[in-house]
């Protein structure tokens, strides 16, 4: 099991690379049990080797040497929340020109529904490399899926890596529907989706999440059957 975990936490390390929603910076990974997890290796994301090795770090206590301080976020997270399988820290365009600004994005459109009630937002332009911002990154974050932090990129959470890497795709969607919105000068008056209309619309039928990481995993050198040249 360990070592197909690995694999995901791999692709979708890529995956996020090739989406442009990560840079030098990011990282996601995958839980194996209710203690430990792992975690993509400390580079660049899209630039992860083909069988690269993938820390298992505890869900509590010191991060192991090498591993990035932010994945204290992913600590929190899956101590919190035993639903949660899979999280994703990125840093997507529109993602942080909304989050400068200190804005979180309205529930416009159905990619939003996903992120009932509300994203949260973590009003502190700082790095988060201590358990004290960490654990408020996390409060921030409430009963949604994410959390945006002024100036400093998101953090999403799914029952699986696939989910997460799909929401992450999704909150970059939703600010830019956000940025546009307001760019039009019709955001205040433009309809956004009721918490009724929103339980109804976020649906993981019809494999939803599914063919979002067909979609974005797609290629990968390391997904069955692939061939390399192809």
């Amino acid at each position: 099991m360990s070592d197909d975990l690995a694999r995901t936490v791999r692709i979708a390390a890529r995956a996020l690379g090739r989406a442009g929603l990560v840079h030098a910076y990011g990282h996601c990974s995958a839980r194996v049990d209710g203690d430990s997890f792992l975690v993509c290796p400390s580079v660049p994301m899209a630039h992860v080797a083909v069988g690269g090795d993938c820390p298992r770090v505890p869900v509590s206590g010191d991060l192991p040497e090498g591993v990035l301080g932010e994945v204290r976020l992913h600590q929190q997270i899956y101590a919190r929340r035993p639903e949660a399988g899979g999280v994703v820290r990125f840093m997507g365009p529109n993602m942080m020109a909304l989050a400068a600004l200190g804005r979180v994005p309205e529930m416009r459109h159905g990619f939003g529904s996903y992120f009932a009630p509300r994203v949260g937002l973590w009003d502190d332009i700082q790095l988060v490399r201590d358990d004290a911002r960490a654990v408020g990154v996390i409060d921030a974050m409430g009963d949604s899926v994410g959390v945006m932090m002024r100036g400093n990129g998101a953090v999403v959470a799914g029952a699986s890596l696939p989910e997460a890497v799909g929401l992450a795709w999704y909150l970059e969607d939703m600010c830019r529907v956000e940025l546009a919105a307001l760019s039009s000068g019709l955001a205040d008056a433009a309809p956004v989706l009721t918490k009724d209309e929103a339980r109804a619309r976020a649906t993981r039928q019809g494999r939803i999440f599914e063919r979002m990481w067909d979609f974005l995993s797609h290629g990968d050198p390391e997904l069955p059957g692939h061939k390399q040249g192809t």
